[in-house]
């Protein structure tokens, strides 16, 4: 039996949590004796949609057998994805839901899934630990993911969800990245009204955009709003033990949400569909988990 070789396309190399992905995927792939390749898009779905049809149209000894990535930009790229089934290349979307994904499956003789965090149940957490620091209500602000990325607006629905009604967020846009964040939050501390605003918290959609936040509180000049700033709660997503868990211990964010890398489920999955010759489950789910506890932040 030939070896298995897969591309996996990662959104950027300067995220904590793409990183942890792309060692999920090499890990996977060590173990299961796949050949694996690890591609990044450096934020730019053009440049995703790029690499991927220049690997989906190489000569078939050099096509993967499978790609599995994770979108940059809004949609993920319906037309390269039937352009891999065409090519009987196997296909999985990590974290985002794809509406052609059920289709696809029924048209392709290769596997075709989604693997995902619960971006939902993602949001719901960071709800709940809003309302175990903030339970008098108040202001808070959100850093967010891009507008158009699934994975930022269904975090935010499952914020709206569980956190009180009486807290107020006051919304900024980011990249995921702590360079985009701490850009957002320094040109939003340039408005006369970030003066005035009295912040409970700062919450982000993740680890490295809230460490970004932190960043721009620390420029400030004046000693005394700066330390007004710095002492707020600071919450994040993503937990891993390197990243956001070693700032959660260390003091630099009060809280985050532990969301498992899934690119080495998703390996896992296609050498064992591939081998079976039948389709893996449409859809998987991995489970995030607040650290620390809900009810240890209510202690607080």
């Amino acid at each position: 039996m030939k070896k298995l070789r897969f591309l996996v396309s990662l959104t950027t190399d300067d995220n904590d949590y793409q990183i942890e992905q792309a060692h999920s995927a090499e890990e996977a792939a060590h173990k299961l004796g796949v050949e694996l390749q690890v591609i990044y898009a450096d934020n730019d779905s053009i440049t995703q949609s790029t690499q991927l049809l220049k690997a989906i149209q190489a000569e078939e000894a050099h096509r993967p057998d499978a790609i599995i990535f994770e979108p940059v930009g809004g949609t993920a790229l319906p037309q390269v994805a039937r352009a891999a089934a065409s090519a009987k290349i196997g296909w999985a979307v990590l974290n985002r839901d794809a509406n052609y994904i059920p289709e696809l499956r029924k048209s392709s003789t290769a596997p075709v899934c989604i693997v995902t965090s619960d971006h939902l149940e993602i949001g719901r957490i960071q709800g709940r630990q809003i309302a175990a620091l903030v339970p008098h209500g108040g202001t808070i602000l959100c850093v967010q993911g891009p507008a158009e990325n699934s994975a930022a607006k269904d975090r935010t629905t499952g914020t709206q969800e569980t956190k009180p009604a009486n807290v107020h967020p006051i919304l900024l846009r980011a990249q995921w990245t702590e360079e985009s964040s701490q850009k957002a939050v320094r040109s939003w501390l340039q408005l006369t009204t970030s003066h005035k605003a009295p912040i409970d918290l700062i919450a982000a959609q993740d680890d490295s955009m809230a460490i970004g936040a932190r960043k721009a509180f620390e420029e400030l000049p004046n000693e005394t709003e700066k330390e007004r700033w710095l002492s707020l709660p600071f919450l994040g997503c993503d937990g891993l033990p390197k990243t956001g868990q070693a700032w959660v211990k260390s003091g630099l964010l009060t809280a985050t949400i532990f969301v498992p890398p899934n690119a080495g489920q998703a390996i896992e999955m296609f050498v064992d569909a591939l081998q079976r010759g039948k389709q893996p489950p449409e859809r998987a789910l991995t489970v995030p988990v607040s650290i620390p506890p809900i009810n240890e932040l209510k202690r607080r």
